[in-house]
């Protein structure tokens, strides 16, 4: 049975203008962050180690180990936190409705049994603590008007929640029950983020006014502040205390993260300011950080995780990243079997090997969008939702030169002769256009609604498939197409064709969950009843050595079928990926590739049965 052997992670879910919150374990290196309705537990030792938990009905918004490391407490859009089990199955613990609105930062209490939570209430409470087995409220939480960004608990007896947000108030509660204390108003601008310090003797503030404020712990006055003098230069989104208390880390939208040392006085000086290589553009602005253990890891809105060692300043960060969005298109590049392109439609493509993990985006020099990729040797074949194919050469890690070529409509699928690489079919709504290099050399109306299409690797035959379910064959001569024959099984539009790869045989999938394998040579079903999905087929691939196919579907199924057994002896991974998969390709014959909406791609094992 096929069992997962690698899973490179999305990255965090981020968004312009708002800090994002990760969390570490309490006593491990293993780190939380959101995106989607997925919770992501990644180790920062062994990135290729990831646990997902999908089980949100809406977009997750935090997470948080509880104190002992065993339980996760995580919040979503609409107010809902799970409590759930962070080991194994993640089992359900807990289901609580806490807020009317988004919830945008939890804490739990340092004996973990207590959970304050805060975010957008849609005119009821912005902040509610609650016990973490039943749910009831502990204390009234007032004096906020406007959604409040961040809360936390104090670390060690008397115990004190603190919170600010958008109406540049920070709030000190005393409790249990916990009751309203006194309010400061130092802030000029929203105060995104607020943390105890690990031994509760004090309390840090930022702000998108460029400051950061520190308070005593168990009175809640003002003591200090961060200097300004070598201070950021935009909003600091996120903060996070060093183990020891001495030190915290900043992250802002100026691209750069400091660390800073709080002195006996309770004043900041920069003690270092970190910069994270990057192209320089908006996507570089630093939205997270967390001080974990020996790690300092700070998020950019991009989505790029740079991790620093706390010991080594100096030594430039490991950087993770991957995609943000739903991976569309995965190709398996020849010429280096082990390494895989990834695409997702925000136009990013990202390079992985296999057994090593992320290994750098293609920066392209147009960023345009993507909905189909191609690869040939040396060569990237994409489309968009524009009318322009973009050829675009591959030197290594990089991209060269980009043509782009306008085909008047825009492109449904495409696909390329592999023998001759300068030739590519193009189908559009109604009609086929051929390119040889960048030129377009025909372009023909079929008179029929296509929605997907495959060519022979060496150009000379083409199958067109359409709305109505059927496959038309053409030869293909010169620049123009004659149609030879009109294979009829299926019972849904034709969403995907795929040629074996010594095209003996090819499989098609249909929008009405059917696959059918067929000879080519006889133009016969091969392989039939291939209707185990409950869904529609998104994409097909083939074993390198023609003895599997598999389809991944809408159902978010991968089914891997042997040719020569009946469809009925299939292997099937169930839930590969949260809301559907996209993308399949095989790398070698055990190792099977598939990518999905929940941005993430992961090779599975096939074992022979």
């Amino acid at each position: 049975m096929p069992e997962l052997a690698e899973t490179y992670a999305c990255v965090p879910a981020t968004e312009r203008g708002r800090g994002i919150l990760i969390s570490g374990h309490p006593k491990s290196d293993s780190v939380l962050y959101t995106n989607g309705r997925s919770v992501i537990i990644l180790d920062l030792k062994n990135p290729l180690q990831v646990s997902i938990y999908g089980e949100h009905a809406y977009q997750a918004t935090v997470a948080r180990f509880s104190p002992n490391g065993e339980w996760i407490a995580s919040a979503d859009a609409s107010g809902m936190v799970r409590i759930w089990g962070a080991y194994n199955d993640h089992v359900l613990k807990k289901e609580f409705r806490v807020l009317s609105g988004r919830i945008d930062d939890l804490q739990w209490s340092p004996d973990g049994l207590r959970i304050v939570a805060c975010g957008d209430g849609k005119g009821k409470s912005l902040v509610r603590a609650f016990m973490w087995d039943s749910g009831t409220n502990v204390g009234e939480f007032d004096g906020h008007s406007r959604r409040v960004l961040s809360c936390a608990f104090k670390p060690s007896r008397p115990f004190r929640i603190v919170t600010c947000g958008e109406d540049f108030l920070v709030n000190f509660y005393e409790g249990p029950p916990f009751k309203f204390k006194l309010s400061h108003r130092d802030h000029s601008n929203f105060v995104n983020c607020i943390r105890f310090s690990p031994d509760g003797s004090k309390f840090i503030s930022v702000s998108s006014d460029k400051k950061g404020i520190i308070y005593e712990g168990k009175s809640g006055e003002k003591i200090g502040e961060l200097s300004s003098g070598d201070g950021h230069k935009g909003t600091i989104y996120a903060v996070s205390w060093s183990p020891d208390g001495k030190q915290v880390l900043t992250v802002s939208a100026d691209k750069s993260a400091k660390v800073w040392e709080i002195s006996e006085d309770n004043n900041g000086k920069v003690k270092k300011t970190l910069s994270c290589p990057g192209s320089g553009g908006v996507d570089d602005m630093l939205v997270g950080c967390l001080w974990q253990n020996d790690y300092l890891v700070t998020v950019s809105l991009g989505g790029t995780i740079s991790i620093f060692s706390a010991n080594d300043l100096e030594k430039s960060p490991l950087q993770l990243s991957g995609h943000m969005k739903n991976v569309t298109s995965l190709a398996v590049l020849n010429s280096v079997p082990k390494t895989i392109l990834s695409s997702s439609y925000d136009g990013i493509i990202v390079k992985w090997i296999q057994g090593v993990g992320y290994s750098g985006k293609l920066q392209r020099k147009e960023n345009s969008q993507i909905k189909c990729l191609a690869t040939v040797e040396e060569e990237i074949v994409t489309s968009g939702f524009d009318n322009k194919i973009w050829r675009i050469a591959l030197q290594g890690d990089q991209c060269g030169e980009a043509n782009s070529i306008d085909i008047g409509n825009q492109p449904k699928d495409l696909s390329l002769a592999h023998l001759s690489p300068d030739l590519a079919l193009v189908t559009t709504d109604s009609g086929v256009v051929m390119l040889r290099g960048s030129k377009v050399v025909s372009t023909i109306n079929l008179g029929f609604a296509i929605t997907a299409s495959a060519i022979t690797p060496d150009g000379s035959e083409a199958i067109i498939g359409g709305q109505d379910g059927k496959l038309r064959i053409y030869s293909i001569t010169g620049d123009t197409l004659t149609e030879e024959a009109v294979l009829e099984k299926h019972r849904g539009a034709v969403s995907v064709i795929r040629y074996s790869p010594d095209v003996s045989m090819f499989a098609s999938g249909d929008a009405n969950r059917e696959a059918v394998v067929w000879d080519r040579a006889s133009q016969e079903v091969k392989l039939k009843n291939m209707l185990y999905h409950s869904a529609r087929i998104n994409c097909l691939a083939w074993s390198p050595n023609n003895s599997m196919v598999a389809t991944g579907s809408l159902d978010t199924c991968v089914i891997i079928y042997e040719i020569d057994k009946p469809a009925s002896s299939r292997m099937t991974i169930k839930g590969a990926h949260l809301g559907g998969v996209y993308g399949l390709a095989f790398t070698d014959e055990q190792s099977v590739v598939s990518s999905g909406e929940d941005a993430c791609v992961r090779v599975w094992r096939l074992t022979p049965r």
